[in-house]
């Protein structure tokens, strides 16, 4: 599925797949009830925590695919003309991406090489913690990773819900409603008064001419 300028519908997470679900769940069985987005996302997030990796397992594969989808279609996509392909404009309301293992690794020991070679440049920096990475055995990396791990769960749950409330607001509006403008039209009344004045003014010059 597109967008309506062509591009590529975003692709979703296995946690997206399964609030989805749950929505339309929540449809078929109040049709007439409206979704209190916020206790409606806390308690998707509670239900996905309690599901065993099999239960999981379904939205992860239509996760892959859906992964597989947006592969294949931005591959294919010809962004229109001025615009760059797979840029857009950032809704500032968005959740924003969590950090890797990697980047909570290195905002945890940046300091300390900025202490130790004050004068070290970003790039020597960078290097530098690129190494001491690559140095960690798997044991030494699992705090950090576990770090990422959970924030990206947090941050599937927020966009979820940020999808869900996006799709929610659109489904009120309503599609193709035309938007009326809320400026006030001119009043036509001025053009009526300018009118009469010159009325007047013509009616006077005729008694000027009768006078004479």
């Amino acid at each position: 599925m597109r967008k309506g300028d062509g591009r590529p519908r975003g692709r979703m997470s296995s946690y997206a797949f399964f609030v989805q679900t749950c929505r339309e769940e929540h449809k078929k069985k109040h049709p007439d009830t409206s979704v209190n987005f916020a206790e409606f996302s806390k308690r998707c997030a509670e239900r996905w925590k309690t599901m065993s990796a099999k239960e999981k397992g379904k939205f992860e594969e239509l996760a892959k695919q859906d992964k597989v989808r947006y592969d294949r279609e931005m591959k294919n996509y010809v962004p229109p003309k001025g615009e760059k392909k797979g840029k857009k404009k950032k809704d500032p309301n968005a959740p924003k991406r969590p950090p890797s293992a990697f980047f909570i690794f290195c905002s945890e020991h940046r300091p300390k090489i900025k202490s130790d070679s004050p004068g070290l440049s970003i790039g020597d920096t960078a290097k530098k913690l690129g190494e001491m990475w690559s140095s960690q055995t798997a044991k030494e990396k699992t705090p950090f990773e576990q770090k990422a791990a959970k924030l990206k769960e947090k941050y599937d749950q927020e966009v979820a819900a940020y999808r869900a409330k996006c799709k929610g607001e659109s489904e009120k509006k309503g599609p193709g409603r035309p938007t009326v403008s809320k400026k006030k039209p001119e009043p036509e009344e001025e053009e009526d008064e300018e009118e009469e004045d010159e009325e007047e003014d013509d009616d006077d010059e005729d008694d000027d001419d009768d006078d004479d």
